[in-house]
C-alpha cells in the first residue's frame, strides 16, 4: 500500500512538471483559478464568523 502511494506520488509530480513545460501559460491559468477559489473561500468563512460574532 505504501509503495502504491509513493507511485501514485511520483505519477502526479511527473504529470505535473510535463504540464508545465509544455504549456506554461495553462499551467498559470490553472494556478490563478486555484488561488481565487481558495481566497474566496477564505473570504467567505471570513465573513460567515464575522457575522456570526455579531
Amino acid at each position: 500500500m505504501v509503495q502504491a502511494k509513493k507511485i501514485a506520488l511520483i505519477v502526479i509530480v511527473v504529470f505535473v512538471m510535463y504540464t508545465i513545460i509544455t504549456s506554461p501559460e495553462r499551467a498559470a491559468d490553472l494556478v490563478q483559478v486555484g488561488f481565487e477559489g481558495v481566497s474566496s473561500a477564505a473570504q467567505g468563512i471570513g465573513d460567515f464568523m464575522s457575522e456570526l460574532v455579531k
